[in-house]
């Protein structure tokens, strides 16, 4: 980010010179260039193609199930889920901080939202090079995207219009102030943890969803946990594992499950693959109605994971980049109440490059 805080027009100026060196240039790409956040550059373009709509986000998602099928992109800075489908079925607990959002839906566009965090959004029409493309885009309080849900071929195109006009803004003034988000739980270094007690803990779990408020109680990161756990529970593997793992999958027919999330969104696609190409340090699923692209080039660490629950063991696969946070998780497709499938734990022991993972 800039030290000086650029004005709308001034980002305007500079996005205009940016464009006539890049005419292609992706609004990431060209944000992180002119070094302030893809909110504010959008913020700053505010007109005729792009309207502030009212911070209304669980609202809107309500809306957007009258536009049929869409494309539901969620990212951090390593990897990008996109899924096709229909955005039905919220589901909606609770209230204020305790708020808990869902889209459950398997097949389908599939989300769990942290709502708390959605504090701006802009309908956008974007010049493409298959014609326009019109989109609903939201953003954190840092101006960092969450979450966006673009029109397909096959979307209800007349019901965008209306949705827009329903939640306009009544502000339509060009600019995003922006906050920093700062670090809210200091941890502990690692000789300040009871390992012994976080491993009995770990040890105790009876549903994968206890282990991040266990991180929370033990003041430790993620990986920190995984480093003192034992191999039996978090086994490191190699930066290439998430590529394997991608193409034993493809070639077995097998259904997985992936998860990519930011602050505000975790995205899930469940099934199988078949499309992978490269694409430089991009490694990429191209399928029909998921596209997943993974820049390789950002990975730091791969762990294998195993965290007991009341169904056994449950396994996974989960990537870091170099700040420690998670870029994307890979499990084998599974219901509450089923077990583990074995062909899941046979692609991981190759991964790991093990007869059994039980052989750590």
């Amino acid at each position: 980010m800039t030290d000086t805080k650029l004005t709308a027009e001034q980002i305007q100026t500079r996005l205009e010179t940016l464009k006539q060196e890049k005419p292609k240039v992706r609004a990431k790409d060209a944000a992180d260039a002119l070094g302030i956040s893809e909110g504010e550059l959008l913020a700053a373009q505010v007109g005729d193609h792009i309207v502030r709509l009212k911070n209304e986000p669980i609202e809107i998602l309500k809306a957007v199930e009258s536009l049929g099928e869409v494309m539901a992109l969620s990212r951090n800075q390593n990897c990008v889920h996109e899924r096709k489908g229909v955005y039905e079925d919220l589901k909606i607990f609770g209230k204020g901080a305790m708020q808990h959002v869902l889209m459950i839906n398997p097949d389908g566009i599939d989300l769990r939202f942290f709502i708390s965090h959605w504090t701006s959004v802009f309908a956008v029409l974007q010049k493409g090079e298959e014609g326009p493309r019109s989109s609903l885009q939201f953003f954190d309080k840092a101006g960092v995207a969450i979450h966006k849900i673009y029109l397909t071929e096959f979307s209800n195109a007349d019901a965008y219009q209306p949705l827009v006009d329903q939640f306009r803004d009544e502000d339509q003034t060009a600019g995003l102030d922006i906050e920093i988000y700062e670090e809210v739980l200091k941890l502990k270094s690692d000789d300040e943890v009871n390992w012994e007690r976080f491993r009995t803990e770990w040890e105790g779990m009876q549903d994968v969803h206890e282990f991040f408020p266990m991180l929370r109680k033990f003041k430790v990161s993620r990986l920190q946990g995984h480093r003192h756990i034992g191999e039996d529970f978090a086994m490191q593997v190699g930066n290439g594992a998430a590529r394997k793992v991608l193409d034993l999958a493809g070639s077995k027919d097998f259904e997985i499950m992936v998860f990519v999330g930011n602050r505000g969104i975790v995205q899930i696609f469940t099934g199988q693959i078949d499309n992978l190409k490269e694409f430089g340090s991009w490694y990429n699923v191209l399928d029909p109605k998921f596209n997943l692209h993974l820049d390789e080039a950002g990975i730091a660490e791969c762990w294998i994971t195993r965290k007991p629950t009341k169904d056994g063991l449950i396994s996974s696969l989960e990537v870091f980049d170099t700040n420690g946070e998670l870029i994307v998780t890979f499990f084998g497709r599974r219901q509450e109440g089923e077990t583990e499938q074995e062909a899941w734990r046979e692609i991981l022991s190759e991964v790991a490059g093990k007869e059994t993972l039980d052989a750590a």
